[in-house]
């Protein structure tokens, strides 16, 4: 029984934890599903876009089609014209039918500038000008997003749905994104896990807990002070009708039987009877527990990277980069996609053997890894338990299980099979394993795709207060904010740049 209005100017955060029904609600508002019951009403003449989540749909498309296609009609116009042109002679009918399309084209384009705003799109997003002509084919997935996202721009809808529009894009471009939705003059939907993102775009919160949408007018910020005043109140006032019930009752039960007091109680009975007691309902939203407790403390050699070299064919990723990693550093590695993280992550954990250069760990340092793929890695048949335990087969079942109930896999959760389990879950796993390896090294390559708000949050308070050394790469500015005391930028010309201190520090000194 949600009942909603949402109103031109207005930009809404959805939020809420994972499950509770963002992405269907999301599906519900763009017509791809039915709703069981009620309607869904849209001013007549209103253009609706919905940011596409099938990276593959346009395969055999270039990049600039892809986007154009955002506008269906003009695309389609545009497709016919040029076979209609590619004939070379042309009948009454075809001058007939290019007057036709040209009345579509104009009404949907009238400054004729379609081709420049897909070319500004998608350099915004990264895309040089021979890259635009490629197919889609071509693209790597996060990059195919960028297009889908590109495409539901272009459109410029009244009604604007984004579902995790931030996953998959570099700082950089979350920071573009965020100026271009500032801007979006209908109404804006969006679903992020992103706070720092819902804080600098957002108007509005549409919180869907307790099996319902609420709306608070502010910032993610504000809805949190906000939620939280509302849930003390309400145990308040619970807890206050709970005391006057006892009492009430007590009253009835001492002095029902009394022919003096009777009246009395009696009185007390319709006292009692006129209470409402609300009923307690359970949020959606549970906290994970998320700590990792090193087996034993680091000694004073911790890793030292000497003169590390690497490419992919001609591409050189890395040319004599050295780094040496002190006690204590928390390393927050940034830069735009595509500039070598996630190789510089591998060649660490020694997944990839650099093409010159030396990786020396100290030998009291035990490193656990999340690697990006984390998703496709974990498969197969077996129970969570199960899974969990083939890392140490000598762990007891009670600490097996508490590894996954600190991550939320509570009695029935943990009977699951591996592959019946979500993205997010996935990720809620891989933190089970690090946490029940007890490293004194960790690193993380984007660990906070897939996690709610409430489980990035956690995890930023367990890298603050880990009692070993950290690398993480991530595009949560508010995650990178919560541990990092040290930043290490790889610039699009393969400069490094080496900063002791937090994020905001290093952003203010490179503003």
């Amino acid at each position: 029984n949600v009942n909603l209005k949402l109103d031109a100017g207005k930009r809404y955060g959805l939020i809420g934890a994972n499950g509770a029904g963002k992405s269907t609600l999301l599906k519900i508002l763009q017509g791809d599903l039915d709703a069981t019951d009620g309607e869904i009403h849209i001013l007549n003449g209103l253009k609706l876009g919905a940011l596409g989540q099938n990276q593959f749909a346009f395969e055999d498309f270039s990049l600039k089609d892809a986007v154009l296609f955002g506008n269906k009609r003009l695309y389609d116009a545009n497709k016919e014209k040029e076979k209609i042109y590619a004939k070379g002679e042309f009948s009454d009918a075809d001058n007939d039918r290019l007057g036709e399309l040209e009345i579509v084209c104009v009404e949907e384009d009238p400054t004729y500038e379609c081709e420049v705003k897909i070319e500004k799109i998608l350099s915004d997003l990264g895309f040089d000008e021979n890259t635009q002509e490629a197919l889609m084919s071509s693209l790597n997935n996060a990059d195919k997003f960028k297009v889908l996202l590109a495409q539901v721009l272009f459109l410029k809808p009244d009604i604007l749905l984004l579902d995790e529009p931030t996953n998959n894009l570099d700082l950089k471009t979350i920071a573009w994104l965020e100026e271009h939705l500032k801007r979006h003059e209908g109404t804006l939907v969006v679903i992020s896990h992103d706070r720092h993102f819902l804080n600098a775009v957002v108007t509005h919160i549409l919180d869907v807990d307790y099996q319902s949408v609420r709306e608070f007018t502010g910032t993610y910020d504000d809805w949190y002070l906000a939620a939280n005043v509302i849930a003390k109140r309400q145990e308040m006032e619970r807890n206050k009708t709970l005391k006057e019930k006892a009492e009430l009752e007590s009253f009835i039960r001492r002095f029902s039987a009394n022919a003096s007091k009777a009246k009395q109680a009696t009185s007390r009975q319709k006292q009692l009877d006129k209470l409402d007691l609300q009923e307690v309902k359970l949020s959606s939203r549970r906290d994970p527990v998320i700590q990792f407790k090193p087996l034993r403390k680091a000694g004073k050699d911790i890793l030292n990277l000497k003169n590390i070299s690497h490419s992919f064919d001609e591409l050189h990723i890395f040319k004599d980069f050295n780094l040496t990693i002190a006690k204590e550093d928390k390393i927050a590695l940034i830069g735009s996609n595509g500039v070598g993280k996630s190789t510089l992550c591998k060649i660490i954990t020694e997944e990839l053997s650099p093409n010159q250069g030396t990786v020396a760990w100290g030998s009291t340092i035990k490193k656990s890894y999340f690697p990006q793929n984390t998703t496709d890695l974990i498969t197969g048949e077996m129970k969570l338990y199960d899974w969990l335990k083939s890392f140490d087969k000598d762990a007891e079942m009670d600490v097996i299980r508490n590894c996954l109930g600190r991550m939320l896999f509570n009695g029935e959760a943990q009977e699951k099979s591996i592959k019946g389990i979500s993205g997010g879950e996935k990720h809620r796993m891989m933190m089970s394993k690090m946490m029940l390896e007890n490293p004194n090294f960790l690193i993380f390559d984007e660990p906070d795709n897939h996690l709610d708000l409430e489980s990035i949050v956690a995890l930023g308070e367990a890298l603050y207060s880990f009692d070993g050394n950290v690398i993480c790469v991530s595009h949560d500015r508010e995650l990178l904010d919560a541990f990092a005391n040290r930043i290490i930028e790889i610039k699009d010309s393969g400069e490094i740049i080496d900063f002791r201190g937090g994020y905001e520090e290093y952003c203010e000194a490179h503003q």
